[in-house]
Formats: structure tokens, sequence, C-alpha cells
């Protein structure tokens, strides 16, 4: 047998206990054939002692969104509102429509206001970092549904033009939606990120409707972007429908056809069903059952009790795989006891569901997510990003709560590592480095006793996250039959001194290098 590719004098870490290293790998056919291998190769590829790792897998990301948050003009840089406004004066306007990214209303010197976005136009929508809320001049405002607007902010002068979940949605509709060309685009460019970052797998957390959903046609874009990575699309619980199966299927709604999770093949498939049933903390909507400190509220569920009930249990009828937004310990309260009800009407042992991002997890919590098995898919960039201003609002009762990660594990949990892109960094490596030292931006450490081991962290990013998507048997680890998807870093992230900081020198699929800025592979 000849072999296709074999890379040699490298530092390879299967992931695979079994094995846990070798010196070579050798790949045929898109599969790894054999480590430490004597069979000749038509190319053979030197690595010079580098690091290889099975590629990374990011369970939780927004490939779309990225690409359309990278081509619209941001007001993160900004420091008050003055700068906001005089930056979206100088904005082109596309279909009529003024849009701005980025929103923060804690670093400015005071909220924005549809009063200001009056003085530069009609049609003015700046979302939210979080994508949770929006602020929007004053004409979106009028037709909204009354019940949008009596939950809408208000102030002395009436609606402030802050709008939040339902609020945000109904406004993104009168908006979307994109062209196929420019969503299919915008999907090419986070895949380029994604490349550079050293993933191969990246589950786009909610297409067709829902809180970030493009268009109705979005996974035409997905089917027509030139994908060198592997793409996992979970779909909007927004578009089940109301199907006549038989008695026996136990099934009430589906999406149409009976599409459900496992269609499609490695490069593209069909994931989870996402259901939100929470806000964000950024936007101060993620449901607690105690206020934030020093404010009256607690959050919100993202939509009635029945109808988030009704999803998940005719998601799991349906043969869905559960991908659940959950961030306030509220929130998992609610998803926990509505998965629980879903399993005692209709058992499935591997079901898989998940909880995405956990947030803020209760010790009892702990407990009953093990009891249901649940994965729970965390970011731990997030608390690098904003874990301070997480831990101001939470109290330090409840700081050592946030994104846990020992805790997790202590319980059986399996523990997955996400990143959310574009709501924060979006590189595994910066991920890892979060879940081993627990330390934010500044320095601070949050969640004393939650930090994890450099093996564990990478086990979140590689075996775990393929176990999340239900694709181990195809990624994940270094091992004869799977596919030939890795990553090659200039540094060992077990003895790097900064592992975040550890630089991705190429990522290969299926055998082939696909991001090889250094010319490694010729």
């Amino acid at each position: 047998m000849i072999l296709d590719l074999k890379l040699v004098d490298a530092q390879v870490l299967t992931m695979d206990p079994n094995t846990p290293s070798a010196r070579s790998i050798g790949v045929w056919q898109g599969r790894i054939v054999e480590l430490d291998t004597d069979l000749p190769a038509r190319r053979v590829v030197g690595l010079d002692g580098a690091t290889v790792l099975p590629g990374f897998v990011d369970p939780h990301n927004h490939l779309a969104w990225a690409g359309r948050a990278a081509r619209t003009v941001s007001v993160t840089h900004c420091a008050t509102v003055a700068e906001i406004l005089d930056l979206l004066r100088t904005v082109p306007r596309k279909a009529g429509w003024l849009e701005a990214a980025g929103y923060d209303h804690r670093t400015l010197d005071r909220p924005l206001t549809a009063r200001d976005l009056d003085t530069v136009g009609t049609k003015v929508f700046v979302q939210d970092l979080s994508g949770h809320a929006c602020v929007v001049s004053g004409d979106l405002l009028v037709g909204l549904p009354e019940a949008v607007l009596a939950q809408a902010q208000r102030d002395a002068d009436g609606l402030t033009g802050f709008l939040a979940e339902a609020g945000h949605n109904a406004v993104r509709a009168l908006r979307l939606p994109y062209p196929l060309d420019e969503v299919t685009a915008d999907i090419e460019a986070g895949v380029r990120e994604c490349l550079r970052q050293g993933i191969v797998l990246a589950a786009e957390a909610g297409v067709g409707g829902g809180l970030i959903g493009s268009t109705p046609l979005e996974v035409a874009a997905y089917q027509r972007a030139d994908l060198p990575i592997r793409v996992q699309l979970m779909v909007s619980a927004t578009e089940l429908a109301v199907v006549r199966a038989h008695p026996s299927d136990l099934v009430r709604r589906a999406l149409p056809l009976g599409l459900r999770t496992g269609l499609g093949d490695s490069r593209l498939s069909i994931g989870a069903l996402k259901v939100w049933t929470d806000g964000g903390m950024m936007a101060r909507t993620a449901a607690l059952t105690r206020p934030y400190v020093g404010m009256a509220g607690s959050g919100m569920l993202a939509d009635t009790e029945d109808d988030l009930r009704d999803a998940i249990v005719d998601g799991h009828r349906a043969g869905w795989q559960l991908a659940v937004h959950a961030i306030g310990d509220r929130a998992v309260d609610f998803a926990l006891a509505a998965l629980a009800e879903a399993q005692a009407v209709c058992p499935r042992p591997d079901a898989r569901h998940r909880i995405e991002h956990a947030g803020l997890t209760r010790p009892d919590q702990l407990v009953s997510m093990a009891e249901l098995g649940v994965i729970p898919v965390v970011q731990p960039a997030f608390l690098y990003a904003y874990g301070d201003d997480y831990a101001a609002i939470m109290g330090a009762d409840r700081e050592d709560w946030l994104y846990r990660g020992r805790s997790f594990l202590d319980h059986g949990l399996t523990l997955v590592g996400s990143s959310d892109r574009p709501v924060a960094d979006g590189n595994p490596l910066r991920g890892i480095q979060f879940m081993v030292d627990r330390a934010s931006s500044s320095g601070r450490v949050i969640g004393v006793g939650e930090g994890v081991s450099v093996a564990e962290a990478l086990l979140s990013y590689t075996t775990r996250g393929a176990y999340a998507c239900h694709m181990e048997g195809e990624l994940g680890s270094l091992v004869s039959g799977k596919l030939g998807d890795f990553v090659v870093l200039g540094d060992d992230p077990r003895t790097a001194g900064r592992i975040a900081d550890v630089p991705v020198l190429a990522t290969v699929v299926g055998g082939r290098a696909v991001f090889d800025p250094h010319g490694l592979f010729g």
C-alpha cells in the first residue's frame, strides 16, 4: 500500500488513551491509516517536531453572523454616544437601512436612544454585542406588536429604542431576509476565520429562523458555499410544523418531510434542533432565579413556558437531538424540567441533548444534569472577555457558578468547549487557556476551583466536541479509520507558557492542507 500523505518528525497527541502519542501519521483517501507507520507515501511532509492534534471542533458557532459582523460597521470602540452618532453619519445604507453592530451600553458615557438615532435618519438599527438586543430609530418602533412594545424599555420621555429578545427579533424581521448571495459570502468569511484557528468542524447554532437566522432559505446558502471545513447545522425550533404522522410515531410537529438530526455526510450535515429559552447576560436578559446585583430585574424567558416546553417535547418526539440555549439558572431549571418530561413521554437513551451555555449553574442543578445525561456546551472565552462584568452582576455568592468547568467533570458530565463566535473570541486555544487558568482579561480569577487540566481542556475541544455533534466515530481523535483532520501547532499546549498565543501552523481536512500560511505542505 502506498499512502497519499505521511507526516513525519511530528509530536502527535492523538487524544486516544490507548495510543496517546506518535511520531508520524499515514493518510490514504482522506482517512488515517496508521500511526508510526513504515508504509511508503506519495508525499512525505516533515514537521520538524511541531505538535499535531486532532482538528479542533467548535460545536456552537455562528458562521454567517460572524461573516456579516466582519463587514458591518462596529461601534465597539466608541466611548461616547456622540462618537457613535458621528460614525453612523458616515455609514452607507443598504436596502434603505443603516446597520451597525457591537453596541455595549456598559462602556459608554450614557445609553444610546432612539432619539439619538433619529438625528441620523430613519431605519437605523444598532445591534447589541450579545446579539440579544438592539437600539433602533423611532420610526422602527411604529407598528411593532403591542405585546412587544409593552415589554420595551422606557424612560421619562417614553420608549428608549432599546429592544431585547422578542423586540429585537420583531425589528430584525422587518429587515430580513438577506439575499442568498450575501449569506453565502458571509458563511465563507466565517469559515476562513475558523481555518486560521485550526477548526475542522463548526456547528452553526441556528439556521432558518430564531434569534440569528438570515433567511428562510439559509440551508441553501450552506449548500452553495465553498466549505473547506466540515459544517453541521442546528435548525431553529421555530421551523417545526404540525404534521399528520401515524399515531404510533408520537410525532406532533416536525421539520417538513421528517428531516432531523443526522441527515447529510461528514462535510455538511444537520445537527441539533436549537431552542432558545432565555436571553444573555450582557443584555441582562438571561433568566435568573434572583435579580442581577444592583437591579430589580432578573431577566426573562424567551417565550411562554407552554410554547418552549412544546418545542422541546415535540422536537424530542420527532427524533431530534436538542440544543437548548439556557444561560441563567432559572432557564437551566426550565430546560432540565422540559427535557425530563420529554424523556418520560418518549424515552431515548442516547439522545445526547445539550444545554448551550449553562452560564449560571447552581450546585443542585449539577446533580439534575448528571441524572439526565445532558451535555453542557460552554463558552470559556466569554469569561475572559466579559468575566469582570458577569462576576459583578452575579455577586460574590454566585460568581463561582459562572460557566463551570471542574464541577461538570466531577459530576460525570461531558464538558464541551465552544466559542459562540462572533460574540467572543472564536480561537479554541483562547478557550483552552481560560478553562485552565480561569483568568479574565484583567487577570481576575473567576470561579476559583473550576479550573481543569490542559489535557482535560484539550479533550473538550476535540473528542468531547465531536461526541456532542454525534461525530466521534469520524473526528476528535487521531486513530486508524478516522478522518485525516488535524491541526499543526507551533508549540505544545501542555507545556506552552501561554496557550492562547500558540500559533496555528496549518489546518488539514481529509488529508489536504486547507490552511498553510508557512508552506509546510508545499
